[in-house]
């Protein structure tokens, strides 16, 4: 199976669940035609929109996404150059990447609300890893549309004091040569698939999360990303944490954090930095979790982001 295959593979569903166990059936596969970006739509209602990080795609939420559906119409994006969506590119005429991946969720937004028939506001957004800095800053700049937050073991805001990426970050971000051996070898990810979780995946599991970054070329933008990891002004991603006219989350907005205490990047330092910015948020911290915490927390953090949707207006 291609992992940037144009449209659903043509496989018996049996199949399917052996090489993805757990991801939605094809029905549920989508495209963006302007960009190609690959997309889940499930369930009916009130839309929520799931933002993965790195290295991960949508195949993360399919535990969350299968507790939720029959509340909420749930929609879960490969951000481009991850899972099924094709990769940025210098012809797509955005030179700033992160420009780039905002742009790609104005236009995912645009075409779920002129043609998908969603709400044009009104939007749950839920958001991890580098899925929390792209999120929030599209929020920002679309303070009408997006209703509720959840945010899991991510940030919004510059790292605090005193805080330091694990060297392990450090070496990719900071090393070419590094970051070439973690290229050519698919080690972040392999890594990540297992020490991410504090409950192991099952082998499928692992597999199907792997499975889009199995060829050298279609891995790329899991070391870019790492490598982008903003640490000050001069690096371009360092405005989705710091935006000119500042802020974060927008004032007033409902916001739910759900926290895997066990996530080696994401520490509760962090957390500590989101309860102290946005005292009126509901915090809630898993012991059990790592960083992939809707692996570990799934029914949890499920029953959480619905009862935020049913109790907020």
């Amino acid at each position: 199976m291609s992992a940037r295959a144009g449209h659903a593979p043509a496989t018996d569903p049996g199949l399917l669940e052996r090489l993805m166990p757990g991801y939605p059936a094809p029905r549920h596969w989508r495209r963006v035609p302007v960009t190609g970006q690959h997309y889940l739509d499930v369930g009916s209602g009130q839309p929520v929109l799931f933002l993965h990080g790195n290295p991960s795609w949508s195949y993360v939420w399919r535990g969350l996404l299968r507790r939720l559906s029959p509340h909420a119409r749930c929609l879960a994006p490969d951000l481009p150059g991850f899972g099924l969506s094709r990769h940025l590119r210098p012809a797509d005429g955005v030179p700033d990447p992160y420009d780039a991946q905002l742009e790609h969720l104005d236009i995912l937004h645009r075409h779920l609300v002129r043609h998908e028939g969603l709400p044009e506001t009104g939007w749950t957004f839920v958001l991890h890893d580098w899925g929390g800095p792209l999120g929030i800053a599209w929020a920002r700049r679309n303070p009408d549309v997006v209703a509720r937050m959840v945010v899991c073991n991510t940030v919004g805001f510059p790292f605090p004091d005193g805080f330091r990426l694990p060297w392990y970050l450090r070496w990719i971000r900071d090393h070419r040569p590094v970051a070439e051996l973690v290229h050519a070898t698919n080690a972040f990810t392999r890594i990540a698939a297992r020490a991410g979780v504090h409950r192991p995946l099952l082998p499928a599991e692992r597999r199907a999360l792997l499975r889009p970054t199995a060829r050298r070329a279609e891995r790329r933008a899991v070391t870019d990303a790492v490598r982008a990891i903003p640490r000050g002004p001069a690096d371009p991603a360092w405005e989705l944490l710091e935006p000119p006219g500042g802020g974060a989350v927008p004032a007033g907005l409902p916001l739910l954090v759900g926290w895997g205490m066990r996530d080696p990047v994401f520490t509760p330092a962090l957390l500590g930095e989101w309860a102290r910015r946005h005292p009126h948020a509901e915090i809630h911290r898993f012991p059990d979790a790592g960083h992939f915490v809707m692996e570990d927390a799934t029914a949890e953090l499920g029953g959480l982001i619905r009862d935020l949707l049913q109790e907020t207006p």
